[in-house]
């Protein structure tokens, strides 16, 4: 699952909304909202993104944040580390060829460490706007 593909699914429940209503009301299949919220599926186009927003009733922080989530969502992550240390190189071929043995812990001390020792990433959860707007 994606950031982009939890925080959707959780708005969707949170609202009592069915993948397929919402599918519809996207004009998107089922089928790739599923995939979009299971990780199976790529970044959403900023169109999606801004559909989404729309139609939970997403505006400001809350809609950049889904954008910024967005960003994130690339189920399949490409490294280069052409020019950089061996070490840089063995640490990214090690965490492609580990992340999946990692705990959640380890993943969120792993983020906190990145980002400097600030405040490791929220655990997910909606963060619900108005309600849906229904077209």
């Amino acid at each position: 699952m994606t950031p982009f593909g939890q925080r959707l699914r959780a708005l969707r429940e949170a609202h009592g909304i069915s993948q397929a209503a919402l599918a519809q009301a996207l004009h998107v299949s089922p089928a790739y909202l599923s995939a979009l919220e299971h990780g199976h599926r790529g970044r959403p186009s900023l169109g999606l993104i801004h559909q989404v927003n729309e139609f939970f009733g997403l505006i400001w922080d809350d809609a950049e944040e889904m954008a910024r989530l967005a960003r994130l969502s690339h189920p399949r992550v490409v490294l280069d580390t052409a020019g950089l240390s061996p070490e840089a190189t063995a640490l990214a071929n090690r965490l492609a060829r580990d992340i999946r043995k990692l705990s959640p812990e380890t993943i969120r001390a792993l983020v906190q460490t990145l980002d400097g020792g600030s405040t490791p990433m929220p655990p997910p959860g909606p963060k619900l706007g108005p309600g849906p707007r229904h077209k």
